[in-house]
């Protein structure tokens, strides 16, 4: 599968010297975008433990953080093999870490010690809190940083339990947030020559990720109301069961809820004064959420998809998880291939959500396995020094 990189990012060389989700999913983005992405491997990365089909270490999460890179197996903690990680370094644009200060400080890997071998390093470190806080060697997982970020306030006040959102969202927006803070430093770096230590800390990104709506009233001072985006913490906000599925139907409009009560055979709940006014009121949205509720068996889900988008009601169906790769709209965009895995056979392999017109990125080197890439890559080293 292996191709010559297309996408932006071509010519840039980027060392992922992370573990389990969010440095690698980061690094991985930028070799989709065409990077040069060398893995730095250490003796025991947990996305590598779990179940496999095949080969130990080659679990689902790996496959899916770790694709468009070369894999090279180093001890960090041995002298010689430290030295090879650091002359990799030397010829990197990018280094993405989420080791701790102290162990970075302690393998001469912190910010001014590679920076003073490489000075254009964009050195991106990701970490659970504030570097500068007196949480900052605390340890982070995605559940934490979901408390800490007030995410679990949020469905504790919208559901009545304080649950944790059902997907490692910290770990992903972070990794989000690392791959464009990366691509504006290297534009500063472009412009400049100069390089730099950006850090990104977990919770004060998914604070700033959960507070754009959620703020609400205290957007002022003093607060004109309570915390909390209303439509978003209506018990009400669910997708609803149609005839023979499911659908998340959203009417927006008086004009929306009235076409959706006609389509469903319900004239009456048309002729509501609650849908006749010039705008919905955000404190009927709770009794509307169960009014649409009741009537969404009236169709299947393919009637509602008609009807919604005769009348512009923000519609769509309910994705199942299982049946993904035969829905449409996901194969059309080419979201779950199946290709050819060199050690794991037909895998299936997630998309690149983004299109360029010009520059294209590509899925050009499936998952490596531990170390399959250490003698090539060591041996470009050798022949660049």
């Amino acid at each position: 599968m292996t191709q010559t990189a297309t996408g932006p990012l071509d010519g840039v060389r980027v060392i992922d010297l992370s573990t389990v989700v969010m440095g690698p999913y980061a690094a991985q983005i930028l070799g989709d975008l065409g990077a040069d992405v060398i893995k730095i491997e250490s003796p025991a990365d947990t996305v590598r433990v779990g179940k496999f089909r095949t080969t130990p270490g080659m679990t689902p999460l790996n496959l899916n953080v770790n694709r468009n890179k070369r894999s090279v197996a180093l001890n960090l903690k041995d002298e010689e093999q430290r030295e090879q990680a650091l002359k990799l370094i030397d010829t990197a644009d990018v280094l993405i870490t989420n080791m701790r200060p102290g162990a970075l400080s302690r393998l001469g890997m912190n910010y001014a010690d590679v920076a003073a071998r490489n000075p254009g390093l964009v050195y991106a470190h990701a970490q659970g809190f504030r570097g500068d806080s007196d949480r900052a060697g605390h340890a982070a997982y995605d559940e934490t940083v979901q408390a800490s970020s007030g995410l679990v306030d949020v469905a504790n006040r919208a559901l009545g339990r304080p649950v944790y959102l059902p997907t490692i969202i910290g770990d992903k927006v972070s990794s989000l947030t690392i791959a464009y803070t990366v691509l504006a430093a290297l534009v500063h770096r472009d412009r400049t020559g100069e390089g730099q230590r950006v850090e990104i800390p977990m919770t004060d990104t998914l604070i700033a990720f959960n507070l754009v709506e959620h703020l609400a009233g205290h957007v002022f001072e003093p607060a004109e109301s309570p915390t909390g985006f209303g439509p978003s913490m209506n018990p009400g906000h669910q997708a609803v069961h149609t005839k023979d599925g499911m659908a998340c139907v959203i009417p927006y409009n008086p004009q929306n809820f009235r076409d959706f009560f006609h389509a469903a055979g319900r004239p009456e709940l048309a002729e509501d004064p609650r849908v006749n006014g010039d705008a919905i009121d955000g404190a009927d949205h709770e009794a509307l959420a169960a009014m649409i509720a009741e009537c969404a068996p009236a169709l299947t889900t393919e009637e509602w998809n008609e009807v919604c988008a005769k009348n512009s009601i923000p519609m769509a169906p309910v994705l199942e998880l299982d049946k993904a790769q035969d829905d449409e709209y996901v194969r059309d965009g080419h979201l779950l291939d199946v290709v050819e895995h060199p050690s794991e056979g037909s895998i299936r392999t997630i998309g690149i959500p983004v299109k360029f017109s010009a520059t294209p990125g590509s899925v050009r080197r499936l998952a490596p396995l531990p170390g399959q890439d250490t003698e090539d890559v060591l041996r470009e080293l050798a022949s660049v020094n």
